[in-house]
């Protein structure tokens, strides 16, 4: 099985490659840092599966899985998060991706993931099983649910006490920008206040 990882972090690279190495004929073919390097590293070589960042340095790894699935629409991709599950998990797997598992994952748990994703099937641990159980009765979305790629990453910034300056500088976008997509959180999730914002997300994990 040849294997492709993407990751911004050295480190969480050359852990993988020591765990795939314990299985006999699987190998890492490629590993990149960033996303723009993702789809020639695909067109280079032939691989079998996909171990994508969800937060490369320079793009989104959920937003590289449509054009991605695009060009390359059998590949199965295995998400790799520091994140809480219930945050990014099922906005992965909605997205395309084969599986999500987080970073903090035991060595068997990732080769049980590769080896399912590999095999056309998904993964998804225990706690996202049962969140993707909720889902399915509930029939709704959670209000960070509601939001775009672009205001979810504003959301976050504001609900970690980042000052409008300080988004719009970590983005590079403008103050003005900021302000538009606060607006736009605030009336797709109902918040009246940055206050409502970060107790939202303490309550739940996400910062």
């Amino acid at each position: 099985m040849k294997i492709l990882i993407a990751d911004d972090h050295g480190i969480v690279r050359r852990g993988l490659q020591q765990i795939i190495a314990l299985r006999a004929g699987w190998t890492v073919a490629a590993e990149v840092a960033r996303a723009d390097e993702v789809l020639p590293a695909l067109r280079g070589n032939a691989f079998d599966v996909v171990i994508l960042d969800v937060s490369l340095s320079d793009r989104s790894g959920i937003d590289l899985l449509a054009p991605l699935h695009a060009e390359f629409p059998r590949m199965p991709v295995l998400m790799l998060s520091m994140h809480a599950e219930k945050q990014y998990a099922i906005r992965c797997l909605r997205a395309g991706a084969a599986g999500y598992i987080q970073k903090d994952a035991s060595p068997e748990e990732l080769i049980a993931a590769i080896e399912r994703v590999a095999a056309g099937r998904r993964y998804v641990s225990e706690a996202v099983g049962d969140q993707l159980a909720v889902q399915l009765v509930r029939g709704d979305k959670e209000p960070h649910e509601r939001l775009s790629e672009r205001e979810r990453d504003v959301f976050l910034r504001i609900a970690a006490g980042s000052t409008a300056s300080e988004v719009a500088e970590a983005l590079h976008i403008s103050v003005k920008t900021v302000s538009t997509y606060r607006a736009r959180i605030m009336e797709k999730t109902g918040f009246e206040s940055n206050a409502e914002m970060i107790s939202y997300a303490i309550r739940n994990g996400m910062v």
